[in-house]
């Protein structure tokens, strides 16, 4: 490989849904300049090209193309903040590339600019944080689509394009200041589109707070469920929680704490590996008894939290259980009950939970965490796996995630509809119904299987697929779609989707750019 010139590697599409495409062929491009190359030489030779940033769609289908030919893109050498020097708390805004993941942000906030901090997802430190954002994923505070402006893109034409006011060059004043520019916004293309590629965009940072507590409650009556979360849109619609509320089912909120709660026993209790399973299940039968449970957070002047946890506990204090937690009460709890471990049982159940807990706790101050990829890792037999190696190991995992209208009666229905459903095909379905805008909400539904068994794989396809079919005869639609799933949810007889690819013409008039992807695999007849 000449200096300068992209590299070029193979890549295993392997992941944990279970459906790949094989060795692909991968190329490597850290500048701009080489996407561009890239670009280029794939209309040269007539091939398409599939970009990823790191590779960890997980669930999506990680960095398999929705068709086959295609050649990897691999953006993660694109790592840079590349206005750095410029953060502050004065100047909230980091302008990334592509493979700056939440682990290298975190850090970097952490050491130069210890005051600011960024939304924060639930999965690996390794994720990309524009590449989520670009699949409109859902960060701890809110959509992540909210806090991405001023793209840089080369579209499949070749061409250099900055929307908003970044067009007026890095050094104007605007360029990384003002989310909206002038004339049509052109943002929003690129966000689940295929018309270019991303390279680097302005994220909107977060002033720390004088006070960040994480708010749980546990819904004492499921019959209650919807009553629940109609309270829980009303403190979203009235400020008081303004991120976004995560409300798990008791197999999510299980799944989330396993691996913590079985760690602690383990080496803090010596509890014998054959003992293991049984005695981390009675402890969070004591801690976590509840079917539904929420989790959000309350932040501002210590004056502000006081007030809106008041006011969560006047609206749901009826019918769910209030805990208020943020590290420091953590750290009390835990000095506490840790020494009481091997005389009291409730105090050992308690003392696993908080260190379960504590780094989950962590997504409200903007810490991001392994703790949802390690529990996974752990109940496929890798607990000591490095969380970007999910997709090396034996764990499947499929994702299937509608959104839904801001309605608890409505929600709920859909939801036992989704349980029926996946009952049938013999699966536990693990869900997270996520507050995320005043309007909507979206729900976090997978399904857990061993990949290493044909069978479970095959199962656990055909029941995603019926899922997906169940929703649609509800009239909903996934706000996130997987790569094997893309073919069926774009219709070539949709206004809408014979518009989106109109717009190909435009900007990758020779389909270039990840064919099939949120947009018809080729021309409508």
């Amino acid at each position: 490989m000449a200096k300068g010139e992209p590299g070029t590697t193979r890549r295993n599409s392997r992941n944990v849904t279970g459906w790949d495409r094989g060795d692909l062929e991968c190329w490597q491009a850290r500048t701009v300049d080489q996407v561009k190359a890239c670009v280029d030489r794939a209309r040269r030779e007539g091939r398409a090209l599939y970009p990823i940033s790191t590779g960890l769609n997980w669930g999506y289908g990680s960095a398999t193309p929705p068709r086959d030919g295609a050649v990897l893109l691999d953006l993660s050498g694109m790592n840079r903040i590349l206005n750095a020097g410029q953060i502050s708390e004065a100047n909230p805004v980091a302008v990334i590339e592509p493979g700056v993941t939440q682990r290298q942000l975190h850090e970097f906030l952490s050491q130069f600019c210890p005051r600011l901090s960024f939304n924060v997802t639930g999965s690996s430190v390794d994720t990309s944080i524009l590449g989520n954002a670009l699949d409109r994923g859902v960060g701890y505070l809110g959509p992540r689509r909210d806090d991405v402006f001023g793209l840089e893109v080369v579209t499949g034409r070749g061409v250099l394009l900055k929307t908003g006011f970044r067009r007026l060059g890095e050094d104007s004043p605007l360029a990384h200041a003002h989310p909206y520019g002038l004339g049509p916004m052109l943002d929003g293309l690129f966000f689940q589109g295929n018309y270019g590629v991303v390279t680097s965009a302005c994220l909107k940072l977060l002033p720390r707070p004088e006070r960040s507590v994480a708010v749980s409650l546990a819904l004492r009556d499921v019959s209650n469920l919807g009553a629940f979360l109609d309270g829980l849109a009303l403190l979203k619609r009235l400020g008081v929680m303004g991120g976004v509320n995560h409300v798990g089912n008791r197999a999510r909120t299980r799944a989330s704490m396993m691996s913590g709660v079985s760690e602690y026993l383990g080496i803090s209790c010596g509890v014998a590996d054959a003992d293991l399973a049984a005695e981390a299940d009675r402890a969070l039968a004591t801690v976590a008894p509840y079917e539904w449970t929420s989790l959000g957070g309350v932040a501002g002047s210590a004056a502000q939290v006081r007030a809106a946890i008041a006011e969560v506990r006047r609206v749901l204090g009826g019918m769910a259980k209030l805990t208020v937690v943020d590290d420091a009460k953590l750290a009390a709890g835990f000095r506490l009950l840790n020494p009481l471990r091997n005389i009291w049982p409730w105090a050992r159940a308690n003392a696993a939970a908080i260190s379960a807990i504590r780094p989950l706790q962590g997504l409200a101050d903007g810490r991001p965490t392994d703790a949802a990829i390690t529990n996974l890792l752990w109940r496929y037999g890798q607990p000591q796996a490095a969380g970007r190696e999910l997709d090396e190991s034996r764990c499947g995992l499929i994702f299937i995630n509608p959104a839904l209208p801001m309605d608890g009666a409505a929600v709920v229905d859909v939801v036992d509809g989704m349980k029926a459903v996946a009952a049938g095909f013999g699966h536990e379905l693990y869900i997270t119904l996520n507050i995320e805008t005043t309007t909507s909400l979206v729900a976090v539904a997978n399904l857990l299987f061993d990949r290493g068994d044909a069978a479970a794989v095959a199962n656990a396809q055909a029941c995603a697929r019926g899922l997906w079919e169940y929703l649609r005869g509800r009239g909903l639609e996934v706000y996130r779609a997987r790569a094997d799933m893309m073919e069926s949810v774009v219709d070539p007889q949709d206004p809408f989707w014979r518009t989106v690819w109109e717009l190909k013409s435009v900007f990758d008039p020779d389909n270039l750019i990840a064919p099939g992807r949120y947009n018809l695999a080729q021309a409508p007849v």
